[in-house]
């Protein structure tokens, strides 16, 4: 099952939905598309799609999901790279009328730099990047709150 996450922002993303529309139709996927859709108008009989969710409902998708497919939504990309999960992340673009400015392809390039994840730019097509997610190992998830953690504590025990 793929999962695609559009996010709450209150600006359509129907670009990501007609792409995926359209290789849905040319056979290119050909297992269950679910959409969490927020505030995205689109109808297709050929995706699932569910406006809104509560967290866990999101955390289940998330562990379902074989690939997931979201904007570049800090959390939105977090939640999956914490699970190891491959995810293709598509950023939200200010040209296209889908965001007030471009601060997702930032996110979205960051991510991509450091192994985590692949995206979807103007320079190629889903389908290509569809192709390489099927090798795509991403890399594991190191949270740094343990090393600050470590650091406060020793700063507390040779100050107080």
């Amino acid at each position: 099952m793929i999962f695609v996450v559009l996010g709450t922002h209150e600006l359509p993303f129907t670009r990501l939905l007609n792409e995926i529309d359209f290789l849905i139709e040319e056979g290119v996927i050909g297992e269950e598309v679910i959409v969490q859709l927020g505030h995205t108008p689109y109808k297709s009989e050929n995706m699932k799609f569910i406006p809104f969710m509560t967290y866990a409902e999101m955390e289940n998708y998330y562990k379902k999901a074989r690939l997931i497919i979201t904007h570049g939504g800090t959390g939105s990309i977090t939640s999956g790279v914490k699970m190891g999960k491959k995810i293709i992340a598509v950023p939200r673009w200010k040209k296209y009328g889908e965001h007030n400015d471009d601060h997702q392809l930032e996110i979205v390039r960051q991510f991509y730099h450091s192994g985590h994840i692949l995206y979807w730019d103007d320079g190629f097509k889903l389908k290509e990047v569809l192709e390489m997610a099927d090798s795509f190992q991403p890399r594991e998830f190191v949270s740094g709150r343990e090393k600050i953690l470590t650091i406060l504590d020793d700063f507390i025990k040779k100050n107080v």
